[in-house]
C-alpha cells in the first residue's frame, strides 16, 4: 500500500513539482528542511512551466552545492532581464535552452499534456533560425553585439528599405533590435516579450527565403554561407509545418479541444516526412534517435551544426528532491 511519502515521490518522478510543493506543508517536517523542499519544487515548476524569466533563483548560493549547480545550469537558458547584465544566458547560446526544450517536451509527452507540447514545439519554431545563424556569428542575436553583424556595409536589415522581403512587423522588429541596448530595463522587457521571436524571423526570411539578398548575408563566407542558407530553409520550414499549424488549428487553452496523443504522432510523421524530404539538414528528421517525437532532436542538431540531446535538468532536480525528502524523514527517525 502505498504511504503519502510514496506519493510524493511518485509525483516529483513525474515532474509535478506544483503539486509536491502545495502537499509537503502536509508532511511533519522541520521549517528548513520544509523551506529547502519546497525552494526545490518552485525551481522545478519553473522548469517544467519554462519560465526563464525566474531561473535566476536568488537563494541559488545559500541552497547546497547540487541545488546551486542546478540554478547555474538553468542560468545558461535564462534571458537577461537587463540590456547590462553580464551573464548573457540564451542571448549568447540558445544551445542549452534548446536542450531544455527537448527534455521539457519529452516530460510533457510522459504526462500526456499535449497542449503543453505543442506549445514548446511553436516555441521551438519561433527560435529556430537563431541556431543557425549563431554558428555564424558567435552569438544568438544578441542586441548589444547584433549591430556589429546584421547592420552597417550594404545591409538592409533594420531598414525601411522597399527592396527588403521582411513584413512590417519584422522589418518594426529589426530596425529596434539595433538600437534596445540603449532602453532602460522596461523596454528593453518589452522588447524580448513582444519582437527578439520577431528577429529571430527576421533572419530567418534573410537567409532562407529574400528574393534579393543584401551585405547581411554577402559578408557571410563560403561555406559557412552555403550551410547558413541551407540550415535556415529547414528552421524556416519547420515552423510553417503542420505540427506548428496544429497549434493554431486546435486554440489551445479556449475550450475548444486539445489534440490527442495519436494525433500529435500523426501530424509529426507528416512533419518529418515533409521536411526530411527536402533533403540537406532535413534529412535528420527521419532519423530514429528513440525520442518521444522520433527525429526532432537529430533535426534540432542538424540545424544547429552541433549535437544537441535533452537536457537533465527536469530528471535531476527530481532526483535531488526526493533525496533531500528521505534524508529529512530519516533525520527525524
Amino acid at each position: 500500500m502505498l504511504t503519502g511519502v510514496d506519493i510524493l515521490e511518485t509525483l516529483c518522478h513525474r515532474y509535478a513539482f506544483g503539486d509536491v510543493r502545495a502537499l509537503l506543508p502536509m508532511i511533519n517536517l522541520p521549517a528548513s528542511d520544509l523551506k529547502r523542499l519546497r525552494r526545490l519544487c518552485l525551481f522545478g515548476q519553473r522548469l517544467l512551466d519554462l519560465d526563464a524569466e525566474d531561473f535566476d533563483m536568488s537563494d541559488a548560493e545559500t541552497g547546497g552545492p547540487e541545488y546551486t549547480r542546478l540554478v547555474r545550469r538553468a542560468r545558461q537558458c535564462r534571458i537577461p532581464q537587463d540590456p547590462r547584465e553580464t551573464n548573457r544566458g540564451a542571448l549568447s547560446s540558445m544551445r542549452p535552452a534548446y536542450e531544455l526544450l527537448l527534455e521539457v517536451m519529452a516530460a510533457q509527452h510522459m504526462r500526456h499534456d499535449m497542449a503543453g507540447l505543442v506549445a514548446t514545439a511553436h516555441m521551438m519554431a519561433e527560435y529556430l533560425p537563431l541556431l543557425a545563424w549563431e554558428n555564424v556569428w558567435g552569438h544568438a542575436a544578441d542586441p548589444m553585439r547584433i549591430g556589429r553583424d546584421a547592420a552597417g556595409r550594404d545591409s538592409r536589415f533594420g531598414q525601411r528599405d522597399p527592396d527588403c522581403d521582411h513584413h512590417r512587423p519584422d522589418q518594426n522588429a529589426a530596425a529596434r533590435v539595433l538600437r534596445i541596448h540603449q532602453a532602460p530595463a522596461e523596454g528593453w522587457r518589452t522588447y524580448l516579450d513582444r519582437q527578439h521571436s520577431n528577429v529571430a524571423h527576421a533572419i530567418g526570411v534573410c537567409a532562407a527565403e529574400c528574393r534579393d539578398q543584401c551585405g547581411i548575408i554577402a559578408r557571410v563566407e563560403e561555406p559557412d554561407r552555403g550551410l547558413l542558407i541551407e540550415r535556415s530553409s529547414i528552421a524556416m520550414a519547420f515552423g510553417d509545418s503542420s505540427l506548428i499549424r496544429l497549434r493554431h488549428s486546435a486554440p489551445v487553452g479556449h475550450g475548444f479541444g486539445v489534440p490527442s496523443l495519436d494525433e500529435v504522432a500523426r501530424t509529426w510523421q507528416h512533419t518529418r516526412e515533409v521536411v526530411g524530404n527536402r533533403g540537406g539538414s532535413g534529412k535528420a528528421a527521419l532519423e530514429e534517435d528513440g525520442f518521444c517525437l522520433p527525429g526532432l532532436p537529430s533535426l534540432i542538431s542538424a540545424i544547429a551544426g552541433v549535437p544537441l540531446a535533452p537536457a537533465t535538468l527536469l530528471r535531476e532536480t527530481a532526483e535531488l528532491t526526493v533525496r533531500k525528502l528521505s534524508e529529512a524523514l530519516e533525520d527525524q527517525r
